[in-house]
């Protein structure tokens, strides 16, 4: 009997996967026979408990039904909008004869209460509709079935983007439906060289993505790059606009990230304005931007918001922070390991006395401290928020200590991984971190091997990548290698908005000017002081 039991437990697994039998029955067209069409979407998706088939009589003489996901669709607009709309003849067709070959025209015309509807004669089609979260009516006689956006699914509330907070500027994030998502877009950018061309990706989640871009700005070679790019992704399911990302990059083995991702609808529009191509995801609170360049990842949108001179000098010192974080530790490693001679004698004496009883080389206590820095960072992430900041606090303070006072580590050793730590934090992108995070330990193993040797055959290795890797074409240091003397005005300070009057070259737009400097010479001129207390009020 137990084996009888795998047998059968087995035949069902080798049925026939759902999109096996839409393969199958592809093209095949509504017949017309009410039965017949409800027999076929009850044999797709009658397994389903929230699956609901509900018989009616439209103007109570033509028998029809209507099918939908009990769980995805606005109930009130089912019930109000489509079947008492539908369940009753309108006033002004009272009397009048209707012959089966008119039906269609008078429910979509005369009858329905709902913008959003369309006919569909193929069986297949009405299929994925309704895994959409559409509503579905066949009406006997009628060789196509009506199509009624209906969806409504549960959504979080729009909130403040969690991983890239701002002072000064929009607290608007964007959320997993895809409609919401364009809407923010589309408020903030209100042009109608808007375009916004969706597509299908996923053979199992058929997850919907949208291609944005500015006609008009945006290189038509770079939006039919993306289109190619998508279009021969072949995967079963998508369930995060990461997945694209790791699919159109250039690059797939290169740490660093090559294509942007925000949860800011501010930035997504000002990317479009430069004339670079968003990405959004059906389903993903993150939309991707290419082409991206390195300088991208240590930008913030203060810095566009809040006066140039004072966003420039914390642009530098961010920077900084991010060059610090990358090589910090190799160079502490070097020259306590090689060259002691290069720090002052009493600081020399100081670290000396600090690392007496540790039983490591510098190179071994640097990588264990490091390691642990990033378990402690690891496990702040992914427990719960009210846990996450005890343990950080704790495992700094506590488990640092402990290790000072049992010797396995020197002062200045965890002095430096703090400050490492800090540096990286001071970096906008994840993405970007998480990469000079990785490269850090290579590093310091050819610290520990060879010395300030090893630091700048690494730093070699790492600037000639960097100078190899391409987004969509652009080179990743544009606009420092190629030099573009527009972009350099946005590159390690940010230059006043009126003197960045042009788009980056690099992204070859359709049209260059952003700022006109005629206007602004015209507005410096005609400027007044008009409650200056010295101007003469006689005049």
């Amino acid at each position: 009997m137990p084996t009888r039991k795998v047998r059968r437990l087995d035949a069902k697994l080798l049925m026939p996967s759902p999109s096996t039998t839409m393969d199958k029955y592809k093209g095949q067209q509504v017949s017309g026979s009410l039965g017949d069409t409800i027999a076929f979407l009850d044999g797709i998706l009658g397994i389903n408990e929230d699956f609901t088939v509900r018989k009616f009589n439209v103007f109570g003489q033509f028998p029809a039904a209507i099918m939908f996901f009990s769980c995805m669709v606005n109930q009130d607009s089912v019930n109000s909008d489509i079947m008492k709309a539908l369940m009753y003849t309108p006033p002004h067709l009272i009397g009048r004869s209707i012959e089966t070959n008119q039906l269609s025209d008078v429910i979509m015309n005369d009858s329905l209460y709902h913008s959003k509807s369309s006919l569909q004669g193929e069986l297949t089609a009405l299929v994925e509709c309704i895994l959409r979260g559409d509503t579905v009516i066949a009406v006997d006689g009628m060789k196509e079935s009506i199509i009624i956006t209906t969806r409504s699914v549960e959504k979080r509330s729009i909130e403040q983007p969690a991983t890239e907070q701002v002072i000064r500027g929009p607290r608007e994030g964007f959320i997993e439906p895809l409609g919401t998502n364009i809407s923010l877009i589309r408020y903030r950018l209100q042009s109608p060289d808007l375009r916004i061309q969706t597509m299908e990706i996923g053979r199992r989640t058929k997850s919907k993505v949208a291609v944005c871009y500015m006609d008009g700005i945006t290189n038509p070679a770079l939006v039919e790059e993306v289109h190619n790019r998508l279009s021969k992704i072949d995967i079963d399911t998508v369930l995060d606009s990461g997945y694209l990302e790791q699919f159109i990059e250039d690059n797939h083995y290169s740490p660093f990230p090559q294509v942007q991702y925000t949860e800011r609808p501010d930035k997504v529009v000002a990317n479009l304005a430069e004339g670079r191509v968003s990405i959004l995801v059906d389903g993903s609170p993150l939309a991707l931007v290419v082409p991206t360049v390195f300088n991208q990842f240590y930008q913030t949108v203060e810095d566009y918001t809040e006066r140039f001179l004072l966003m420039s000098s914390i642009r530098f010192a961010r920077l900084i922070a991010l060059v610090f974080s990358l090589v910090f530790p190799s160079l502490y490693v070097s020259i306590i390991s090689y060259n002691p001679e290069l720090i002052p004698t009493d600081f020399a004496v100081a670290v000396a006395g600090g690392r007496a009883g540790v039983p490591f080389p510098a190179v071994i206590e640097v990588i264990i401290i490091e390691i642990s820095m990033e378990v402690l960072r690891e496990a702040t992430i992914r427990l719960p928020q009210q846990v996450g900041g005890a343990l950080s606090i704790v495992g700094v303070l506590v488990v640092g200590q402990a290790a000072v006072a049992a010797g396995f580590a020197s002062p200045i050793t965890v002095v430096i991984i703090a400050l490492t730590t800090i540096g990286s934090f001071a970096t906008p992108a994840y993405n970007a971190a998480l990469a000079l995070r990785l490269l850090r330990f290579p590093l310091i193993i050819l610290a520990g091997t060879f010395g300030l040797y090893g630091v700048m055959i690494g730093l070699i290795l790492i600037a000639n990548h960097l100078l190899s890797l391409k987004s969509f074409g652009v080179p990743y240091l544009s606009p420092l290698i190629p030099v573009d003397f527009q972009g350099l005005k946005d590159l390690l300070i940010r230059g006043p908005l009126w003197l960045m009057n042009k788009r980056p070259s690099f992204l070859d737009p359709v049209e260059e000017t952003r700022v006109s400097e005629s206007k602004f010479d015209e507005l410096k001129k005609t400027s007044k002081n008009v409650l200056d207390p010295l101007n003469d009020k006689s005049e």
